[in-house]
């Protein structure tokens, strides 16, 4: 799978083209030469987490899905989702996407960058989760358990707010209902 997808170059403002496409060893090499050390130095949540292990699991089961955004040959943004085991809370019973992790380069962080490289690349993997959902008949359900450095993002992309989950280390829930069109 590969899509060409637009973001916004920080220091201009000037809309340039990446591509969405599925996760490929050298988005894992990127994370682990490139964003790790920065994620570690500047303390970021997910400076722990294992792309390559999310890989495998994507390989080896037909219901998790892994996914980059690259651009100039470099890994802007990662998406992990699950697909089939994940039911909605705001319309019980029905299936939905499970994001399992996403995650942005540190350099596309404004925690950690201002103006960062590129802007909206979360929100562009939060919305690709959404078409998928659409293409699986889930009709753009989509739900997750936010790291507390993200809260604010998914807040601010009118995700609804479930509150803390005890089952999931007290993450906040938010979910996406069904798209009315």
């Amino acid at each position: 799978m590969q899509r060409s997808v637009q973001l916004i170059r920080g220091i201009d403002n000037q809309v340039v083209e990446a591509v969405l496409l599925t996760l490929a060893q050298n988005h894992i090499d990127d994370f682990e030469n490139l964003w790790k050390e920065q994620l570690r130095l500047y303390g970021q949540e997910d400076k722990y987490w294992d792309w390559l292990f999310k890989k495998r699991i994507s390989i080896s089961r037909d219901n998790y899905e892994s996914y980059a955004i690259e651009y100039q040959g470099k890994t802007q943004g990662l998406l992990w989702i699950e697909t089939q085991q994940h039911r909605s809370q705001v319309e019980v019973g029905h299936r939905l996407i499970y994001i399992e992790a996403l995650a942005s380069a540190p350099w596309n962080r404004r925690a950690i960058q201002r103006p960062p490289e590129l802007k909206g690349v979360g929100t562009l993997l939060l919305n690709f989760a959404r078409f998928r959902s659409l293409d699986l008949g889930y009709e753009g359900r989509v739900a997750l358990h936010a790291l507390p450095g993200a809260e604010r993002f998914y807040d601010s992309r009118n995700m609804m707010n479930f509150g803390a989950d005890s089952d999931k280390e007290d993450l906040i829930y938010f979910e996406y209902g069904r798209l009315r069109r």
